[in-house]
This record gives structure tokens, C-alpha cells and sequence, in this order.
């Protein structure tokens, strides 16, 4: 009896402490999504105008850009997975990874070879944990990211994006060996989108090629579609755009992921604590019947011996 109480008061003191850790991080989780939140709501105007204005460039200049032009038979794909850095996340992690799953197995029916790239530790692991090549993975900002990490993305994926090269090779940087990724014909995005506290939803985009409205749009009863004149050109113009849009797209990406993994985070050290709390419940319950149940052998006991001395004593007289 001694024994199983010390046990289960051993039970009850480390859910103690593991409740209070999953609490602090709950709340530091509330704490942090209001500030990520209004990151993503602040990068979202400026996204959609630029998403705007490369649209309305590449629709009504007639050019032919590299980052729009639409390849007749894409051989290759590349697809960038954001995942998170830390766990403790519920299903977050895990959610994108099996978006990026189907995402690669769709791809792969149409004949399509597929270069991965991660952003987020997660994620990183699970692939090198199966053995699966990673072209380039970037880690440490997840829940946090800043604009120079999807600079550092984007001029990645468009370097492989215009890169005509079917075949890997190794050039010279700096004078140190680097290795240099086949060129892609397509750049998708996996991430999670904050829609609200309680709905993060997967989903995928294709970031490159842009895809272009073809010809004119007609303007709506009220609303007048502006003329469009480019200074230098359409192309220097093109080319001053489409490179913002593509580290915008993956910066509100990230913003979106950070956003989703603090709620999930939330959510799943909320539903840890709740858990505690019932482990804790139960755990005093089995210690007070054993305790209650030890108690009540001993005074059986007490009362058998008593009971046997006064039989012995009633048998000598």
C-alpha cells in the first residue's frame, strides 16, 4: 500500500510540472499569435497590389518574360514545404506534409520529376529521416520569419526556376565548389493559411510560371480599368517586379505558416493542459481509494488480532 501511494503522488507531482510547462507555453503561444497576426494582416495589401500590378504588367505588355512564359512540356518541378521548427504543434507539421505529399504524387503522375526545398526543421527531418534528397532547406525562423529569409528563398527558386540547365552541375563561388540544381519548369508553394484561431488550412500554390489574364479585361459598370504606359520598358520593368513578387509571396507564405503554428501550438498545449488536469483527477482518485483501502486493512487487521487475543485468552480460562 505504501508503495502504490508513493507511486501515484510520484504521478501526480510530474503531471504537476508537466501541466505548469504546457500552461507557460500556451500562454506564451496567446501572447505571440496577436503580433503574427497583424503581421499577416499587414503584409496582405501589399501582396495583393503586387500581386496586382506584375499581373497587369504582364497582361498588357505582350512580353514574353522568362517568369511568365508557360513551358510547352514541363519535365521538372520544384516545391517549397513550410513546415515549423518546433513541435508541440498538434497536427501542424503534419497537415503540410501530407499536402506536400499529394502535391508531389499528382506532379509525379503527370511525368513530372520533383526537387524539394524546406523551410522549418520539421520537415527537414522528416525527409532526411526517409532517406529523400533536399535541394536546400532553411531553418531557425519559423515561427518569426523576416523579410531576408524569403529574399534568400525566392532568389533561390528563381535562380532554378531560370536556370535551362537539365542536369546538376558544379561551378566555382568564391573559389569553393558549389553544386548547382537542375532548372524547373514549375515553383509550387505548400503552407498552412490562417483563416482563423480554430481553422488553419493546408493548401498548395503555384508560384511560377505567373499565370497571365489573357487579352483585356472588360471593366465593370463602375469600376474603369486604368492605361497602362511602362517606363523604361515592359521588359526592365518586368524584370524589377517579378522578383518582389515572388519574395512577397513566399514572405506572406511564411507569415501565414508563422501565424498557423502559434494558434495550433495554442490550441494543442490547451488541450495538453485540459489532459493534465483529468490525469491529475484520476490520479488523486486511484491514490485516495488505495490510501482508504490500506486504511481499511490495517484496521481489519488491527481488529482480527484483537479478536484472536481475546479468543486465546477465553480458551486458557
Amino acid at each position: 500500500m505504501a508503495v502504490s501511494l508513493r507511486e501515484y503522488r510520484a504521478r501526480i507531482k510530474s503531471t504537476e510540472s508537466m501541466k505548469k510547462i504546457t500552461r507557460a507555453m500556451e500562454l506564451i503561444a496567446a501572447s505571440r499569435i496577436i503580433k503574427a497576426q497583424q503581421r499577416a494582416q499587414s503584409a496582405a495589401p501589399y501582396a495583393r497590389e503586387l500581386t496586382r500590378a506584375v499581373s497587369a504588367v504582364a497582361t498588357y505588355s505582350n512580353v514574353d518574360h522568362p517568369l511568365t512564359t508557360e513551358p510547352e512540356d514541363p519535365k521538372r518541378a520544384a516545391i517549397l514545404v513550410i513546415t515549423s521548427d518546433r513541435g508541440l504543434a498538434g497536427a501542424y507539421s503534419s497537415s503540410v506534409l501530407k499536402e506536400a505529399e499529394r502535391l508531389r504524387t499528382r506532379l509525379e503522375d503527370e511525368g513530372k520529376e520533383v526537387d524539394t526545398y524546406i523551410s522549418g526543421r520539421k520537415g527537414e527531418a522528416y525527409f532526411r529521416f526517409r532517406n529523400r534528397p533536399i535541394v536546400e532547406a532553411w531553418t531557425g525562423h519559423s515561427d518569426q520569419p523576416n523579410f531576408e529569409v524569403a529574399e534568400a528563398i525566392g532568389h533561390s527558386l528563381i535562380g532554378a526556376f531560370i536556370n535551362d540547365e537539365p542536369e546538376a552541375r558544379t561551378i566555382q563561388d568564391h573559389g569553393q565548389d558549389r553544386e548547382v540544381p537542375p532548372g524547373v519548369d514549375e515553383v509550387h508553394v505548400v503552407f498552412t493559411q490562417f483563416r482563423s484561431m480554430l481553422v488553419q488550412e493546408p493548401r498548395d500554390i503555384r508560384l511560377l510560371p505567373l499565370e497571365v489574364v489573357e487579352g483585356e479585361e472588360m471593366p465593370e459598370s463602375d469600376e474603369v480599368l486604368p492605361l497602362y504606359e511602362f517606363e523604361p520598358s515592359p521588359e526592365e520593368v518586368l524584370d524589377g517586379l517579378l522578383p518582389k513578387y515572388v519574395q512577397s509571396r513566399i514572405f506572406f507564405a511564411l507569415l501565414q505558416a508563422a501565424a498557423s503554428e502559434l494558434a495550433a501550438r495554442q490550441k494543442a498545449m490547451k488541450s495538453a493542459t485540459d489532459n493534465a488536469d483529468e490525469l491529475i483527477k484520476k490520479y488523486t482518485r486511484t491514490a485516495n481509494q488505495a490510501r482508504q483501502a490500506g486504511i481499511t486493512q490495517e484496521i481489519s487487521e488491527i481488529v482480527g488480532g484483537v479478536n484472536a487475543l481475546a479468543d486465546a485468552q477465553a480458551g486458557s480460562e
